[in-house]
């Protein structure tokens, strides 16, 4: 899974560049060097699994937001001051170039080859789509209005004009219903298929799962466009254990290591410890995955304070596991799934066949399954009256959330929109500057340099570019 070097980085938005890729600007994006499909198929997977896996404040910084790990030495991030950190830049540049622009020339590669059968060719771009969509729904979910219908074009249009993110989201919607339907099962998928394994039948669920979790989002907005579309996919089938999950296979090898052992053992650094919102949440609880999300180094567990500078040696600190060059890479998981449909469950109109509780009760089973508790450990926690979905405190939105929200650590990016759609748990104001906690990017600072007309007319549509401004499905 080297990382393959290409020549073609300037088909993106302009926008979407680097300084270094100015040079290259004159490259003809529609005639490029032959590069098989299957390659930069892996290359732009293991782009977004690196960028959605690290903890480098320079690169991602949503665990952050969630309130899951807090920072040491410094406090800029934890304060949510990360536009003068150019944060929201090299988030937007690593997607759009690094992992869109990829799978966009996947997709072509596939269908100009020769040696492909036409079913192969339609597993394969099915595939690619899969993750398409995925990345798309991921930057939607950062920043509201994105460039979309006229991305990726680079010369051929240097400043292109952001589109609605609900209509990006009904496009994304029949994008990847399109997907589904174009998978043959009786012919081959992706060469060395690094995710499953040439499986074809758990990238249908895979399908269905995006899709799901796309039509879960419009929940609050577009009920019957979010019924319509997950009732399809739950017809489908959606992902139905851990053995289903999107994971990457990271190695021990430093080259192709998680991203997080770069960020917490290759830096020699300790930048980071468990946050208090976290810790205490857990602690209350008694969560038993306190022994693989926390060290033991600290008897009771202590998070360090959120926001605030935080001396190492005098807070808990994170898991071993999460130290492992070969830790899994996870994008979507069962135990996500199930909460989701939990939700469903609750709202009514969505054609599952389970209650609120047992799904709640799946999802929290498949979060300590996938990190190694025990059967009886699992039990008893379910058991506790302030766990019990009959008996803990709050309304189904409060239940589902708190234990959603636990359920995606090391999952940053999720938790964060967990807390955004369900508005829990309560997460606490930075102990530096009482900042309210984001809930968006806002614009890279490049973009009113290079393409401002565009991005003033999306702030605009937004109601301002400001941290503050919630994303489209964000309404409750």
């Amino acid at each position: 899974m080297k990382k393959i070097i290409l020549i073609l980085s300037s088909a993106l938005v302009l926008s979407a560049c680097t300084n270094e890729d100015y040079e290259r600007l004159n490259v003809d994006p529609k005639n490029p060097s032959s590069v098989p499909g299957s390659f930069l198929f892996t290359n732009g997977t293991k782009s977004l699994f690196d960028q959605m896996g690290s903890t480098s404040v320079n690169r991602n910084v949503f665990r952050l937001f969630a309130q899951q790990w807090t920072e040491c030495q410094y406090v800029t991030e934890t304060n949510y001051d990360i536009r003068n950190r150019s944060i929201p830049s090299f988030h937007w540049n690593e997607v759009y170039s690094n992992v869109l622009y990829d799978l966009q020339q996947a997709k072509i590669s596939v269908q100009e080859d020769i040696n492909l059968l036409d079913g192969e060719k339609a597993n394969q771009s099915s595939i690619i789509t899969i993750m398409e969509v995925y990345a798309w729904q991921q930057l939607v979910d950062t920043f509201g209005d994105i460039p979309y219908t006229e991305a990726l074009q680079g010369p051929d249009n240097t400043v292109a004009a952001y589109d609605d993110a609900a209509t990006i989201y009904e496009d994304l919607l029949t994008r990847i219903t399109e997907a589904y339907n174009n998978f043959d099962t009786g012919s081959a998928g992706l060469e060395n298929d690094f995710i499953y394994d040439g499986d074809i039948t758990k990238w249908q669920k895979l399908a269905a799962s995006v899709k799901f979790k796309l039509a879960m989002r419009l929940a609050d907005v577009n009920p019957s466009l979010s019924q319509q579309h997950a009732n399809e996919a739950i017809g489908w089938g959606l992902i139905g254990s851990n053995s289903e999950n999107l994971t990457l296979p990271y190695e021990t090898n430093p080259t192709n290591a998680h991203p997080l052992y770069a960020d917490l053992v290759q830096s020699g650094r300790n930048d980071f410890v468990p946050a208090n919102t976290f810790v205490d949440y857990l602690n209350d609880l008694e969560d038993p995955r306190r022994t693989v999300f926390f060290d033991d180094n600290k008897t009771p567990y202590i998070g360090g304070v959120y926001g605030d500078f935080n001396t190492y040696t005098e807070f808990t600190h994170i898991g071993d596991v999460y130290y492992e060059p070969d830790l899994p890479g996870d994008l979507m998981d069962y135990s996500e799934i199930s909460f989701l449909l939990a939700e469903a469950a609750e709202r009514g109109g969505y054609n599952v066949n389970a209650t609120a509780e047992e799904y709640y009760n799946q999802g929290i089973t498949a979060s300590m399954e996938y990190w190694g508790l025990s059967s009886g450990d699992i039990s008893a926690y379910l058991a506790k009256p302030d766990v019990n979905y009959a008996t803990a405190s709050g309304t189904w939105k409060e239940k589902i959330g708190k234990q959603f929200w636990i359920a995606m650590y090391n999952r940053g990016f999720e938790a964060w929109n967990v807390w955004r759609k369900y508005d829990a748990p309560a997460l606490r104001l930075p102990a530096s500057t009482g900042n309210p906690v984001p809930l968006r990017f806002t614009y890279p600072v490049r973009e009113y340099r290079l393409n401002e007309a565009n991005v003033s007319a999306a702030a605009s549509a937004i109601g301002g570019d400001a941290q503050q401004t919630p994303i489209f499905w964000d309404v409750n």
